[in-house]
């Protein structure tokens, strides 16, 4: 069965930093590519980033570009989201997803807010 359980969410004024991690379980996390996406309330869900399955290449949109930084560890099947320089527009919940599976947990929310 597989998992994905973000954790990391929470309140922070703008300009603050925040980490989020996603526990995947029920797949061979190694071999996947991994993506984190966003969605806010009455919005589409947005991709954030993509981190390749050995960690070694990632990507992201201009939104995030700079300020987000996607990590994993593979030996503890984790991946990280680390937002630094947060704005209000990052107000969103935040899911991570394994690339080619339709699975997703059930997200950890953001509000950056003064």
């Amino acid at each position: 069965q597989v998992q994905l359980v973000e954790s990391g969410g929470g309140l922070v004024q703008p300009g603050g930093s925040l980490r989020l991690s996603c526990a995947a379980s029920g797949i061979t996390f190694i071999t996947y590519a991994m993506n984190w996406y966003r969605q806010a309330t009455g919005k589409e869900r947005e991709w954030v980033g993509r981190i390749s399955s050995s960690g070694g290449s990632t990507n992201y949109p201009n939104s995030v570009k700079g300020r987000f930084t996607i990590s994993r560890d593979n030996a503890k099947n984790t991946l990280y989201l680390q937002m630094n320089s947060l704005v209000h527009e990052d107000t969103a919940k935040y899911y991570c997803q394994a690339v080619g599976l339709t699975y997703w947990g059930q997200g950890t929310q953001v509000t950056v807010s003064s």
